[in-house]
């Protein structure tokens, strides 16, 4: 039996540009693609490949179904966007991997990291995240809100930038506007808050505004948000979107 593999990969933000090139001869191996249905609908087709979509709620099941194949001798990949390993795909895989048998552990799994959300929002934009920040997942699916909460008031308190993924959902339609009214309650009035939705595809679309300003409905599952520190700035450009940078020093 051919020995099986396990990569979990990134497909970075959207555009194919933004894939890396290791990522790209992985996918070029590959004999089965596994993923969530909009991920997995960015491989092209191709003989012998296997393309194997499935809902956003099974994560676990996906991650175990790619063991199991790889185990039997196939090159798999798990595919997320971003980076599989920030609030994707890759933590599935190893707490699957714990919890399953012994054979799966003699197993050839790697990583290969992509642009994830948060740094191509930033990149848009200039250098938000130029000093320390931190990165927050709004969803309360697998954690109590109670404890996002505490996150976002010692961020705050910590005077980070801060990264939010999965602000706002069909199904969790009012969690985002919790920690907006939260955000506006700690911190100061003219704190530069971004909301970049489907950064580098045709759907992107960048809103840099005043915290004070900001509405839940101004963001969804598409959308990372950004939220500057205290020390954040924003350089107008007349005729050009502003450019928002934190600096690198503390005074």
């Amino acid at each position: 039996m051919t020995e099986g593999t396990l990569v979990i990969a990134g497909l970075g933000p959207g555009h194919d540009a933004l894939i890396t090139p290791e990522v790209t001869k992985a996918l070029a191996v590959a004999t089965d693609v596994i993923g969530y249905i909009p991920y997995v609908a960015r491989i092209p087709p191709r003989p012998g490949l296997n393309l194997i979509a499935s809902d956003n709620r099974v994560e676990l099941e996906r991650a175990q179904h790619a063991l199991q194949l790889a185990v039997e001798g196939r090159r798999v990949v798990v595919v997320s966007s971003g980076d599989p390993g920030v609030f994707a795909m890759a933590s599935a895989v190893f707490e699957a991997l714990e919890a399953g048998p012994a054979p799966w552990r003699d197993l050839d799994i790697r990583v290969l990291p992509g642009i994830t959300a948060m740094l191509a929002a930033a990149a848009r934009c200039g250098a938000p995240l130029g000093h320390d920040f931190c990165a927050i997942n709004l969803s309360d699916n697998l954690k109590p809100w109670a404890l996002i909460e505490k996150r976002l008031r010692l961020a705050v308190e910590a005077d980070f930038a801060m990264g939010f993924y999965n602000p706002r959902s069909n199904a969790r339609p009012e969690g985002f506007g919790r920690a907006l009214r939260l955000l506006q309650q700690l911190c100061d009035d003219q704190r530069p808050i971004i909301f970049a939705r489907a950064v580098s595809t045709e759907a992107e679309a960048i809103n840099i505004l005043p915290l004070q300003k900001a509405t839940p409905e101004m963001a969804d599952m598409r959308t990372v948000v950004l939220l500057g520190s205290s020390a954040t700035r924003l350089i107008e450009r007349p005729g050009k979107p502003p450019l928002v940078y934190t600096p690198r020093s503390v005074p």
